[in-house]
């Protein structure tokens, strides 16, 4: 035996190694690899986006580029605002006018009110004679019956009464006239305010439009997939150019089979198939409930047909604690996570 081993030394020591890197291997494997889960179904997500005018016009200015990455506030396109200006120069004369009209009756009204106090005034005028006039026909019918007054007397003084009845009674109408012309005017008054408060809205409308005209970025992040160019027409809701916010995550698909011991807050390694030298940190955010074919366009529908049972993937966000700075990343790109499980 010792000497077939002494023959055959070279074997039995490349025998001994691989025993032991084997050895090695599952020790290493025992204390470290078995407590991480790692998929390489995994890419980076992001909640992209259209950008488009909520105001058709041709463009006037596009000041971005394919790539570019913006803050929150800049210009990404300038529609042409001429039509808006002039539209919004006759929405605020419309507003003029209409508290012009407004004011304008509401003096009618103040001239109306003086005219029912002139009225009552003068009703009252009216009814103060009315009770003299009274008074002297009953003394004058009064005289007669004793004999002391002439009939002649009596008639005029009941044809004074007569008369002043007849002035009461017009400077009654002549109130109860001025009282219904201000209830007139201030329904005027109310449509005035009316026309008024849809004047405003357009002008406010108005203003919208033309700060529409602006397209401005409503976070951080870069612009991609460029469309719109100086001089084209636009549409109202037709696509300028697509949106990447910074806020990116990573989208890894495991095994079921993998999520058993998986839960929110555990720490991830992380390596970008572009940049495989560069590590990131990262952590668990959540698991969704369910699996990906569940919300599909079309999920699967198991009760029908021949059923063959397969490994389902499960999508699991995971947030990195900081990206590099210096590194281009983007939706789509491929990774391969290792979430520490144990």
């Amino acid at each position: 035996m010792r000497d077939r081993l002494r023959e055959h030394w070279l074997i039995a020591t490349a025998g001994a190694l691989v025993l032991i890197a084997v050895l090695v291997s599952g020790l290493v494997y025992w204390l470290t690899i078995r407590h991480y889960e790692s998929t390489d179904d995994a890419f980076i997500a992001a909640r992209s986006f259209s950008v488009a005018s909520k105001v058709g016009g041709y463009v006037a200015d596009v000041p971005v580029t394919d790539n570019q990455h913006v803050n929150a506030g800049d210009l990404l396109a300038r529609i042409d605002e001429r039509d808006y200006r002039i539209a919004l120069d006759q929405a605020e004369a419309q507003v003029a006018a209409s508290q012009a009209n407004i004011g304008n009756v509401e003096a009618q009204i103040e001239s109306q009110k003086e005219q029912i106090n002139q009225a009552k005034a003068q009703l009252d005028q009216a009814q103060a004679q009315l009770k003299f006039a009274q008074e002297e026909d009953a003394r004058a019918q009064d005289l007669v019956q004793k004999g002391a007054g002439t009939v002649q007397r009596a008639q005029q003084t009941h044809s004074d009464l007569q008369a002043q009845q007849a002035n009461t009674e017009r400077a009654k109408t002549a109130v109860a006239s001025a009282e219904l012309g201000i209830k007139t005017l201030e329904a005027q008054l109310e449509g005035a305010k009316a026309q008024a408060k849809q004047s405003e809205a357009q002008r406010d409308q108005a203003r919208l439009n033309v700060d529409y005209t602006s397209v401005l970025a409503a976070q951080p992040g870069r612009v991609v997939k460029l469309s719109g160019a100086k001089g084209t027409y636009v549409t109202p809701g037709q696509s300028l150019m697509m949106f990447v916010p910074d806020d990116v995550w990573i989208v890894a698909n495991y095994k079921e089979t993998q999520l058993k011991e998986m839960r929110p807050g555990q720490s991830v390694e992380i390596r970008i198939d572009a940049y495989p030298d560069r590590k990131l940190t990262g952590r668990v955010a959540s698991v969704q409930p369910g699996s990906g074919t569940a919300f599909s366009l079309l999920p699967a529908e198991n009760a029908t047909g021949n059923y063959v049972k397969v490994v389902q993937r499960v999508p699991v966000k995971i947030v990195v604690d900081s990206w590099p700075a210096d590194l281009p990343v983007g939706p789509g790109m491929s990774v391969v996570p290792w979430t520490k499980v144990r």
